[in-house]
């Protein structure tokens, strides 16, 4: 899996201008000086959000123009106009901890403590702070957005380039160079991110939070102190899984390029894995498939064999979508979304989901490559546009999903229906491998999806200890890299500079993009799948299964989906599965008989690191 977007439905409270009308200003100072009632929350409410949508749209604008075309103006432009939003955002959330003692509705407390949380990274008070904390943020997507890696004057890669090479080449000294290369460019952010967390610290504070790490964690219907515990209950439960399969891929990864390369006693060294980040495995199938024939359909080959652009990529995922009952996409997404990458100018890559009006004005943005694997994002991006588009009736601070886990979760859901069974049934492939070949495309899946579970856990794991100073600037890298043994039994593979910030080359850590949802839609699209799968009526196991043409499980999932951020996340899940509870076991479920089958190839091998 490549890295999955950070949608602007993130923008339940979108980007605004400076200042209240004078109207509103009067009322908030006449109303700080006399007890407080339910009704004043109420009307404080109606009034924030009269007018923070009146406002969002040309701050969203401004926000794709910039990741739509990289240069001096749209970077000051979006700038200005995040910083305007963050402040005026952030003077919302204090008034609205004003009414955390007074007794009101749980609709109204819902909506308060939404505003109350709503900032990512808080800007303080101060003016020239807000400001700085503004440019930094633009400065440091700008940064990553524009990188590359040149071997000289003359000869450069981009990231998609590398990202392209480092998925097919089997030269290990190569992907060494590139895999170093791209790290380059993150030691310059690194001054700028430490002040980023000391100014966005006290921006929390101002906000009644001991820190950012404190306000990010209490966004989960829970007591922020509770929510840890809760990740690491469902991580126990696909451990074991992914122990199995972490033997499996070193022990293959070790007869390929030596036992000195890939010692099999230690993490396995993070350049071989067949992603930048060794956060999905994916691409490095054909080094550790089962030895006997297995019949795993090629769909990037039958995507160039059967004329696919990357229109007509998008075209078939959206029609999944139409098969189960929602209505197309409007005109507006063809006409305004980036399918590719332009050759005039800089752009950001990373394929995200664009709500620009919190009405139909749907885009998606990627530098879309005809393979097999962006055939997957697309529907993965899809699914937060539709999304976006079931609860734009809602109330504006409920416009989005029930989690942020959930929004992540939804797209990957659709994903999960791209089975065989789907792609003969859209013409892709004429015919379904028979069920002796489940393990070759169970291990494929596996490669992607449990691979990236501990990487998923423990970006946050890491920028929690940093957010809460834990980790002090001189350790960031150290702490990253301990953190990626514990969890994913994964190292870099040769030692690091001491100015080095590893981190920072990770797209969601410049451009402070909270990671743990991707953990929980990890879990959670199984929990989803196998739901959609039983309303379905799909009888066969569930790893078949695709959801392809069921109008049932359309509604079902639409449900949910219209809910929005209006329910605890818990009800939501309630909605669609029966249960308020996370649970991993439709994972193991999932994933039962490659589970049989890695249990099997690991006996006489050494496992764990």
């Amino acid at each position: 899996m490549i890295n999955k977007s950070l949608t602007l439905s993130a923008l339940a409270i979108s980007i605004v201008l400076s200042g209240c009308s004078p109207a509103t200003q009067h009322q908030q100072s006449s109303t700080t000086q006399q007890t407080l009632t339910a009704e004043d929350a109420k009307d404080f409410l109606k009034q924030s959000q009269r007018e923070l949508e009146k406002l969002q749209f040309p701050g969203a604008q401004a926000a794709w123009s910039y990741a739509t075309n990289i240069n001096y103006d749209t970077a000051a432009v979006e700038a200005y106009m995040s910083e305007k939003y963050s402040s005026k955002a952030s003077e919302l959330a204090k008034e609205a901890a004003k009414f955390n003692s007074v007794e009101v509705d749980d609709d109204t407390r819902r909506q308060l403590n939404l505003l109350r949380n709503s900032l990512v990274m808080p800007p303080p008070a101060d003016a020239d702070k807000s400001e700085r904390l503004a440019k930094i943020s633009s400065e440091l997507g700008g940064m990553y957005g524009k990188g590359t890696y040149c071997r000289n004057e003359d000869e450069c890669f981009s990231l998609p380039d590398m990202t392209a090479a480092m998925a097919t080449e089997r030269d290990a000294d190569l992907l060494l160079e590139y895999w170093k290369g791209w790290r380059e460019v993150s030691p310059p952010m690194k001054d700028m991110f430490v002040e980023q967390v000391a100014l966005a610290n006290e921006g929390a504070k101002e906000l009644g939070f001991a820190n950012v790490s404190e306000l990010w964690r209490g966004k989960y219907d829970m007591p922020a102190d509770d929510f840890p515990a809760e990740l690491d209950r469902t991580w126990n439960q696909v451990k074991p899984l992914y122990d199995a399969l972490h033997c499996h891929v070193r022990a293959e990864l070790g007869e390929y390029y030596g036992t000195d390369v890939v010692p099999q006693d230690q993490p396995i060294p993070a350049h071989l894995l067949g992603n930048m980040w060794a956060q999905s495995w994916g691409n490095i199938y054909d080094l550790v498939k089962p030895q006997q024939e297995m019949q795993v359909p090629d769909v990037t080959k039958a995507l160039v064999d059967q004329g696919y652009d990357e229109i007509k990529m998008v075209k078939q995922a959206e029609s999944f979508f139409s098969s189960l009952g929602f209505e197309p996409l409007p005109e507006t997404f063809w006409e305004r979304s980036q399918f590719t990458k332009p050759a005039d100018r800089d752009v950001v890559c990373h394929a995200s989901a664009w709500d620009l009006d919190d009405k139909d004005d749907l885009r998606i943005k990627m530098c879309i490559q005809k393979t097999g694997e962006e055939f997957n994002v697309i529907h993965h991006e899809l699914g937060h546009n539709y999304y976006q588009r079931a609860y734009k009736n809602e109330p504006l601070l409920y416009r989005n999903s029930a989690n942020d886990g959930f929004h992540e979760a939804i797209g990957d859901t659709i994903a999960l229906s791209i089975t065989p069974k789907y792609l003969k049934e859209i013409g892709l492939i004429n015919e379904i491998p028979d069920a002796s070949n489940d393990i070759g495309m169970l291990l494929k899946v596996a490669l992607d999806k449990i691979a990236f579970i501990p990487f998923g856990l423990m970006v946050d794991q890491w920028r929690w200890k940093v957010l809460t100073g834990e980790v002090k600037p001189e350790d960031y890298n150290k702490v990253w890299w301990e953190l990626r043994n514990q969890y994913q039994g994964v190292m870099a593979p040769v030692a690091r500079p001491a100015d080095a910030f590893d981190p920072g080359a990770k797209y969601h850590v410049p451009a402070n993009t909270p990671y743990t949802r991707y953990f929980l839609a990890h879990i959670l699209q199984f929990q989803f799948h196998k739901a959609l799968c039983e309303i379905a009526g799909d009888e066969g196991p569930i790893h078949r299964c695709s959801i392809y043409g069921s109008k049932e499980a359309g509604t079902a999932l639409n449900n949910m989906l219209e809910m929005g951020m209006s329910k605890p996340w818990q009800q939501a899940l309630e909605t669609l599965t029966g249960s308020p509870k996370m649970d991993a076991s439709a994972v193991i479920d999932y994933f039962a008989p490659l589970q049989t089958w890695l249990d099997e190839q690991n006996q006489g091998r050494s496992c764990g690191w």
